[in-house]
């Protein structure tokens, strides 16, 4: 005969195992901030020679290199490389969340994207006049979608991508983005002043990947002084529970010479 006790008794055993197992892992935050080793260059200045009525009216810069006053360095991509790798179950409901990225003001607005493998990226446009989005992805099918004034596309990735792939506008030619596909949410873009979070790594050992559209995978940083050589942009780092701070790392101004 069943007590009437047997089913909470019951239930508050797996609550207390499942409790262990979640004590049991451990998730870091992995953070950091990218500075240009040397005087900051100014971006130049880009000129629209298409649809100048609405173009023109913009101030369009060459964003290949974006350097803050600070020396922070914007638009480095840096991302965990293990495919296989755990993903923190707070983030897993990401994936159901689109992403976007717009033609704005006659330039791509991020101008690097994260998305995730059967994640929806919507290509919209804002602007009053057309545009065309030619996303030449390698493992992936390409595509080039012409979007009307206010209008919209959807698209979706069944592969990762090896490297940043390029997103271009053949009516407006100065018009250039990328586009970052991975198979987990681990991946980030640094800010204006070069700063960057990956939230919930799973502890334990990771090998990142660091690539910059100027200066493509970044083979040295230095930290407090101390160059790190780094080949093929690949940093190994053994993650702990909490923030793991990687710190100020200088970038010496001759790797964007390329």
């Amino acid at each position: 005969m069943k007590t009437p006790f047997a089913i909470p008794r019951l239930a508050l055993l797996v609550l207390c195992c499942l409790a262990g197992a979640a004590r049991a892992e451990e998730w870091g935050t992995i953070k950091g901030r990218f500075l240009y080793g040397g005087d900051a260059p100014a971006a130049a200045e880009l000129k629209a020679d298409k649809d100048v009525e609405v173009c023109g009216k913009h101030k369009l810069l060459n964003e290949e290199l974006a350097v803050g006053a600070d020396k922070g360095v914007a638009n480095v991509v840096i991302y965990v490389r293990d495919k296989s790798v755990k993903v923190h179950p707070d983030l897993a409901a990401l994936k159901n969340e689109k992403i976007v990225l717009d033609n704005k003001d006659c330039r791509f607005e991020p101008h690097v994207v994260v998305v995730q493998t059967g994640q929806t990226l919507v290509i919209k446009n804002s602007d009053t006049v057309g545009h065309n989005s030619n996303v030449a992805t390698v493992k992936n099918p390409p595509s080039n979608s012409l979007i009307p004034a206010s209008g919209e596309s959807p698209v979706t990735f069944a592969n990762d991508e090896a490297i940043p792939a390029q997103v271009t506008c053949n009516i407006h030619p100065w018009m250039k983005a990328w586009l970052v596909v991975r198979p987990n949410p681990y991946a980030a873009v640094s800010k204006a002043d070069g700063s960057f979070e990956l939230k919930n790594v799973p502890a334990g050992e990771v090998e990142l990947q660091l690539w910059h559209e100027k200066a493509g995978y970044i083979g040295e940083i230095t930290v407090g002084g101390k160059p790190e050589k780094i080949a093929k942009g690949r940093k190994k780092l053994k993650v702990a529970g909490g923030d793991n701070d990687l710190g100020e790392m200088v970038l010496d101004a001759n790797l964007f010479k390329k």
